[in-house]
């Protein structure tokens, strides 16, 4: 217990920081209209290529050895893909919904 009060202690600015970030993400995020929200995530889905590059990067610097830090890279890389692929997916489908439709 004392070794967790000693690092808030030692890093009280960057706690703080971090309480402010949250409340105010929350505050933002609360007050986006329905109509925006699903573009906004995939938006920000797609923003998950850094941490397919962040992955594939902590992958090349592992060591052989470390089995631990390979298997959670590949983890961070697949699902990481994943949330790319789908916030496209999601928006493409957005995107149709306002094309006009073909009259026959």
């Amino acid at each position: 217990m004392h070794t967790v009060i000693d690092f808030i202690h030692a890093n009280e600015q960057e706690v703080y920081i971090v309480i402010l970030m949250i409340f105010l993400g929350i505050e933002i995020i609360g007050r986006v209209p329905s109509v925006l929200h699903t573009p906004l995530m995939s938006g920000a889905n797609a923003i998950h290529g850094v941490v397919i590059i962040g992955a594939i990067i902590v992958m090349g610097k592992a060591e052989s050895g470390n089995t631990v830090a390979l298997v959670l890279g590949f983890l961070a890389v697949v699902l990481g893909t994943l949330n790319v692929v789908g916030g496209f997916v999601v928006t493409d489908r957005m995107l149709e919904m306002f094309k006009k439709k073909k009259k026959n």
